[in-house]
């Protein structure tokens, strides 16, 4: 199961992208949050706040700003209702998105993401317009130095993982929705909190995109990241090394 992954190149852009939005954290509390309210507030019964949880700790999340988040979407704390919203469309260079979101305005989110598809020259679409492009996964990653790759392998297929990726960024380790928390329990008392667990949309094929192309994809992608409602941006492209290095530098 181990080697190349076409879902590297579209994880590596991603991480490059997560580890600079200063947001990062609002989007975890809002997901804390909503996962609360939906559930019970205690993660070993919720399996979407436990999910959120883990996001928020591998994110360094301090505990206080995790306990407050949940005191407040248990209902001692107030707080606007959310609502799950999903856009779908396609970027430049005929990219397939999906776009997660969680707002309190519907009407104001769905301006914001319109505005960013055209002003990129996108289009967004109906339901379904690109969700047939993807599928839903369970992503997990782990440094290197936490096993060996065929450790990893073992612990993770024992645990009831699909797939397992080794390569210099970490081990990637991937699975059934379904199987997300049974998988993450086994991982997490083998070796801890993982850098990221997390529900994924991973693209069925993917587009080859060229240069000046993906500059104009990543400007919009950053651009919805940007936006406090948006949870995630999931999209089927495929760069080469050479031009995701000259992307990353700049």
């Amino acid at each position: 199961m181990a080697g190349h992954s076409q879902f590297s190149n579209i994880m590596h852009r991603k991480g490059a992208q997560d580890a600079r939005r200063a947001k990062v954290f609002t989007k975890l509390i809002r997901e804390l949050t909503v996962a609360t309210r939906e559930g019970l507030p205690d993660p070993n019964a919720n399996p979407r706040l436990r999910t959120a949880v883990t996001a928020a700790r591998a994110a360094n999340m301090p505990k206080d700003t995790m306990e407050r988040a949940i005191k407040r979407g248990s209902g001692d704390a107030g707080g606007a209702a959310f609502e799950q919203v999903r856009y779908e469309g396609y970027g430049p260079g005929s990219v397939a998105m999906i776009v997660d979101t969680l707002t309190d305005n519907r009407n104001r989110t769905a301006a914001a993401v319109r505005s960013a598809f055209n002003k990129f020259g996108g289009a967004m679409g109906e339901s379904n317009t690109v969700a047939f492009q993807f599928n839903r996964i369970g992503f997990f990653r782990y440094p290197l130095d936490v096993a060996s790759e065929d450790e990893m392998m073992d612990t993770a297929v024992e645990a009831g993982a699909d797939d397992v990726v080794t390569n210099e960024t970490g081990h990637e380790v991937t699975c059934s929705p379904d199987d997300f928390h049974t998988v993450l329990t086994g991982l997490e008392d083998k070796y801890g909190t993982p850098n990221a667990a997390e529900l994924l949309w991973r693209p069925v094929s993917t587009v080859t995109v060229g240069e000046d192309a993906a500059t104009t994809l990543f400007k919009l992608i950053e651009l919805l990241e940007d936006d406090d409602d948006v949870q995630s941006v999931s999209s089927n492209f495929d760069i080469s090394d050479e031009i995701m290095e000259k992307l990353n530098a700049s």
